[in-house]
């Protein structure tokens, strides 16, 4: 079965590339909507790599995981070739290769500056395991923090006791958890009329999500708690990158390293820019009490201090760091 699926890889390997010797078409499939930040920057990706190339790579971007992948097999789905390129929000995938959960880990950094630092400490490591997966890591770029948008106002984790609140990774499930609440996993395009039919009463988002789900229309309360700076990242199907010239590979890197810049300032840019705009709908934005903040972060250590069990040297020496800052 694996030599059969090598030889389809082979042939769609080829068939990129025959058309024209010099042009290069290939998919990137995105798992969110058009105007989501991280759809936005893999078009804008798209976008340099075909300038920068002289349009000798044309990446196609297919938003809202219309190609049929959107979850925890992604790292296998671009490892098979089954799409050369795709967008993955790294905590989902963090039960395929651990390195992948550290930037959904819990209050471990809180600010874009720190997470940033995070990044780039961690690259290395993110690189080295996509190599493992078959796949060549081009950049990655930041969520806005996480908060709790929530129907009632969350003021300690009395607040939180059994209210069912969707999560998107281990990591988050694990928290909520810990504080009391009870962590629902479910496909983003269900959230909304989970909402609404008060299936669950709250999620663990960013502000720009609330804002892209109309989350005011159903929602009340955005208790900005810090939690992660969660990554999402653009990898390529390595033999896909080992078909691309030298030029070709140089071109892809350039847009890539751009890419990641752009996002990570916009990323901070719009997180401003998202409270007024929540607030303006007449949701209430707040910060966490002390006794909140507190038990958080009792839950977040527990969650990382076994995160920390199941590292590698090289993982644990740069999540210590951050620990003890």
């Amino acid at each position: 079965m694996k030599r059969i699926l090598s030889i389809f890889v082979a042939v769609f390997v080829l068939a990129a590339f025959s058309a024209n010797a010099k042009v290069v078409k290939m998919n990137l499939n995105a798992i969110y909507g058009a105007t989501s930040i991280h759809t936005m920057g893999a078009k804008k990706f798209a976008e340099l790599t075909k300038r920068y190339s002289k349009g000798s790579v044309l990446i196609t971007v297919y938003p809202g995981g219309s190609l049929g992948f959107k979850g925890p097999e992604l790292l296998r789905v671009v490892k098979d070739g089954q799409v050369p390129l795709s967008d993955i929000l790294m905590g989902v995938v963090a039960g395929s290769e651990h390195v992948f959960g550290i930037s959904s880990l819990p209050r471990l950094v809180t600010s874009f500056k720190e997470a940033r630092s995070l990044y780039e400490e961690c690259k290395p490591l993110y690189e080295k395991a996509a190599l493992k997966w078959n796949q060549k890591f081009l950049y990655a770029a930041p969520w806005p923090p996480s908060g709790l948008v929530t129907k009632k106002a969350i003021k300690s984790t009395k607040d939180l006791k059994g209210l069912k609140i969707r999560t998107y990774d281990k990591n988050g499930a694990n928290f909520l958890r810990t504080l009391g609440a009870n962590a629902v996993s479910m496909p983003w395009g269900d959230v909304y009329s989970a909402l609404r039919t008060n299936m669950i009463q709250g999620v663990l988002t960013s502000a720009e999500s609330a804002k892209n789900g109309k989350f005011w229309e159903v929602l009340k309360y955005f208790t900005d708690i810090h939690y992660a700076y969660p990554l999402n990242m653009v990898t390529i199907n390595l033999d896909y990158w080992k078909a691309l010239s030298k030029e070709q590979q140089a071109a892809v890197l350039k847009a890539a390293k751009e890419t990641e810049d752009a996002q990570w300032r916009y990323s901070e840019e719009i997180t401003k820019a998202n409270k007024g705009i929540l607030i303006s709908h007449k949701m209430t934005f707040e910060e966490p009490s002390k006794a909140l903040s507190k038990d958080m972060n009792k839950a977040a250590k527990q969650i990382i201090d076994e995160f920390l069990s199941k590292s590698s040297k090289q993982e644990k020496a740069v999540i210590e760091k951050y620990l003890n800052k």
